[in-house]
């Protein structure tokens, strides 16, 4: 693996194409079969609640507001059936952190989910978890294992922005700091469970910031082997108030350049995710080259990053396309990259 020097010479090179045909390298070393992987999922968002008012986010409603919602476990329900009828293998749930909630409430919920449906449950980020324990009264290993047996299959990486005390005071001054997110995965990992990494770029953090970062997910990796995946994503600044302050989106190149380094720093870490939602599809279709493997899911529902101002959306067949036209044979895969399905 390269060391962390090269990786931040890499940020300021001007040489996209070489990043790229490196990066490409390494995908073809750790991939030969020539496999783009795909899956069909579905994020529900249970509630909009929430009590930490990030900067870059236009999703949350406060607490009591008139536009906010915890859904009825019968809606969370009927969208688990739309995603199974779509051929979906998974359901990727988060929503914002809500004081009232308890974790009887989650546990319910994952216990009755599993009871109706055949359905991987890849749920609550970080943030998410150590709000859960706090409202709750328990620890964070407390909290993974009860609701590991009440259905919780895996972790999202949500949450990550940066790992960077002084980022995340300046952009999400109340949510979890970069030691508690990095509890919650090694501790998801302890208990046998596995997780992605995230990062969102583009906010005005540093190239330093932005290794200290990756340093902090490559050792995860190194010493616990548990993240399937990175997914490096950019900030979208249309709708939020850190829009304000932050007045240019990051641009495809350097998107592109952020997936190159993202394959060759980690590369103890098998997959990266060249991401259509923000970027969108071309921009997708071109990180397959620049040492992504995978391009996430189809989105049959999200309401997130969409509020933030982004509105790509594909179906399976548009991706399937992308995937081959960039000269790879798409699979269909489930939520820990393990298995493919005919298709």
């Amino acid at each position: 693996m390269i060391s962390r020097a090269e990786a931040t010479e890499m940020f300021k090179s001007d040489d996209l194409i070489g990043l790229g045909m490196a990066a490409d390298a390494v995908r073809k070393k750790l991939h030969p079969d020539n496999i783009v992987s795909y899956i069909i999922d579905r994020n529900i968002n249970y509630t909009n609640f929430c009590t930490e008012y990030c900067s870059f986010c236009a999703f949350y409603r406060p607490v009591g507001h008139k536009e906010g919602y915890v859904l009825p476990q019968e809606e969370i329900f009927k969208k688990i059936q739309e995603t199974i009828d779509l051929g979906g293998t998974g359901i990727l749930m988060q929503g914002g952190l809500h004081p009232d909630l308890k974790i009887e409430w989650y546990e319910e919920l994952l216990r009755n989910i599993k009871k109706n449906f055949d359905i991987w449950c890849h749920c609550f980020s970080a943030p998410e978890i150590v709000n859960i324990a706090e409202v709750s009264g328990l620890s964070l290993e407390d909290t993974l294992k009860r609701l590991q047996a009440a259905g919780l299959d895996s972790l999202p990486g949500g949450g990550a922005e940066i790992l960077d005390d002084d980022v995340r005071h300046r952009i999400s001054r109340l949510k979890c700091g970069t030691q508690e997110w990095i509890d919650v995965h090694r501790t998801c990992h302890k208990i046998g469970m596995r997780s992605t990494a995230t990062m969102m770029f583009g906010t005005g953090e540093t190239f330093e910031q932005r290794m200290n970062h990756f340093d902090i997910v490559r050792q995860i990796q190194e010493d616990t082997g548990g993240f399937t995946a990175f997914i490096p994503w950019a900030f979208q600044r249309e709708l939020t108030s850190l829009g304000r302050f932050v007045k240019e989106e990051a641009t495809a190149v350097e998107y592109l350049k952020m997936l190159a380094i993202s394959r060759l720093y980690l590369e103890n870490i098998l997959h990266i995710q060249s991401s259509w939602v923000t970027p969108g599809l071309k921009t997708c279709q071109m990180g397959l080259r620049f040492g992504g493997n995978d391009v996430g899911s189809i989105m049959i529902e999200e309401n997130v990053v969409s509020a933030a101002g982004t509105h790509h959306q594909a179906t399976e067949e548009e991706l399937r396309r992308l995937i081959r036209d960039a000269g790879f044979i798409p699979k269909q895969r489930d939520s820990l990259y393990y298995k493919y399905f005919l298709n």
